[in-house]
C-alpha cells in the first residue's frame, strides 16, 4: 500500500475507529466528565461530623487501606500470574485492582441494609489514600513485567496527576454538603445515575463502533479474571470484616466496598494516559469488570432480600431494645408510655404526668 505500518503489539486493537482522533477525544471528554460528576457526588455524600467520628475511631480507614491497597492489588497480581497474562493485559488488570472503591458500593450497601456511614467513609478514604498508594502498588506489582516496553512506559506521574485532579470535585462536594445539604442530596443521586449512564454509553460506543473485532481480541483468560476478581473481592472483604469481629450489616458493607472498584477512574487513567496503539483492546477490561461486579453485586442483593432480610430485622430489634435500656440508665429525660400517660419535664427537679387516652 505504500504505507509503513508498525507491527502489531499484544493487546492492540486494529486501527480504525478506535484510533480515530475525533472518537478518541470524544471518549476522553466523556470519561473525564463522568469521573468529575462521580467524584462530586462522592464529596456530597461525606459529612464533616461523620468524618471526624471516623478519624477518632478509624476502623473504616483501616478497612479501606487493607481491602483496597493490600487485598485487591495482591489479588489482581496473583490472577495475572495464574492466567499468564501478557504485559498489556496485566497492566490493565493491575490498574483496576489498585483503584479505590467506587460509588456502586454505596448504592448496593443501601439495598442490603448496610452501614451507609461506613460505606461512604471507606469510599472517601480509599480515594484519598489512592493519591499515594495507587502509584506505589502499581510500581511494586508491575516489577514482574518490568522488562516490557509497556511497563517501562507506565506513566505513574500521569496516574498521580489524574488522581490529584479528583480532589477538586471531592472538596467542592464536601463544601456543598456543608452549606447546602438538600442540593448535596440531589447531586448524590445525579452522580449515581451518571455512573450508570456513562458506563452504558461507553459500552455502546466501544461495542458498536469497534464491533466484535475488539471483543474477539480479548483473551478468554481476561474474561475469566473479570468474572473472578470482583467475586473474590467480595469474599475477601467479608472475611476481613469477620476478622475485625464486625456485626453482620457491617460485614456486608465491607464486602461490597472491597469488591466494587472505581471503574470510571480506571477507565479514565487507561484512556488519558495510554495511547490506543498501546492499550488496545484492554481498554475494555474496566468495562467488563464493571459489568460483572454489578451483576454479582446484584445477585448478592437478591440473595439477601430472599434469605437474609428477616434475620436482619430481628437483629435490629434486639439492638434497639438494648439501646433503649442503656439510654434509660444513663439519662433521665423524656420517656413516653402510651399505656399510662406521657412524662414531661418542665424544670430541673419537677416532673408532671399528663394522662392520655388509650383507644380500645
Amino acid at each position: 500500500r505504500g504505507e509503513s505500518e508498525t507491527p502489531p503489539t499484544p493487546g492492540v486493537a486494529p486501527r480504525g475507529s478506535f484510533g480515530d482522533r475525533s472518537l478518541s477525544q470524544g471518549l476522553s471528554v466523556l470519561v473525564g466528565l463522568g469521573l468529575c460528576v462521580t467524584m462530586l457526588g462522592l464529596g456530597c455524600a461525606v459529612e464533616l461530623g461523620q468524618l471526624g467520628q471516623q478519624l477518632r475511631r478509624p476502623v473504616g480507614l483501616v478497612l479501606a487501606l487493607l481491602g483496597q491497597f493490600v487485598a485487591m492489588p495482591l489479588l489482581a497480581f496473583l490472577l495475572a500470574l495464574i492466567f499468564a497474562l501478557d504485559e498489556v493485559a496485566a497492566v490493565a488488570v493491575l490498574l483496576c485492582g489498585c483503584c479505590p472503591g467506587g460509588n456502586l458500593s454505596n448504592l448496593m450497601s443501601v439495598l442490603v441494609d448496610g452501614d451507609m456511614n461506613l460505606s461512604i467513609i471507606m469510599t472517601a478514604s480509599s480515594t484519598l489514600l489512592a493519591l499515594f498508594l495507587m502509584p506505589l502498588c502499581l510500581w511494586i506489582y508491575s516489577r514482574h513485567w518490568i522488562n516490557t516496553a509497556v511497563v517501562q512506559l507506565l506513566p505513574l506521574g500521569a496516574v498521580s496527576l489524574t488522581l490529584g485532579s479528583t480532589l477538586l470535585p471531592i472538596g467542592l462536594g464536601v463544601l456543598i454538603r456543608y452549606r447546602h445539604p438538600r442540593a448535596a442530596d440531589l447531586l448524590v443521586k445525579i452522580s449515581l445515575w451518571s455512573l450508570l449512564v456513562t458506563l452504558v454509553i461507553l459500552f455502546i460506543l466501544t461495542g458498536t463502533m469497534l464491533g466484535p473485532d475488539l471483543l474477539a481480541q480479548i483473551p478468554a483468560s481476561v474474561y475469566a479474571i473479570a468474572v473472578l476478581m470482583p467475586l473474590a473481592g467480595y469474599a475477601l472483604g467479608y472475611g476481613l470484616a469477620t476478622v475485625f469481629k464486625m456485626p453482620p450489616h457491617c460485614r456486608r458493607t465491607v464486602s461490597l466496598e472491597t469488591g466494587c472498584q472505581n471503574v470510571q477512574l480506571c477507565t479514565a487513567i487507561l484512556k488519558l494516559t495510554f495511547s490506543p496503539e498501546i492499550i488496545g483492546s484492554m481498554y475494555m477490561f474496566p468495562l467488563l469488570y464493571a459489568l460483572f461486579q454489578s451483576a454479582e453485586a446484584g445477585l448478592f442483593v437478591l440473595v439477601y432480600k430472599m434469605y437474609g432480610r428477616d434475620s436482619y430485622k430481628q437483629d435490629t430489634l434486639g439492638e434497639e431494645e438494648d439501646t433503649d435500656i442503656s439510654y434509660k440508665k444513663l439519662k433521665e429525660e423524656e420517656v413516653a408510655d402510651t399505656s399510662y400517660g406521657t412524662v414531661t419535664t418542665e424544670e430541673h427537679n419537677s416532673i408532671q404526668m399528663e394522662p392520655t387516652q388509650t383507644a380500645l
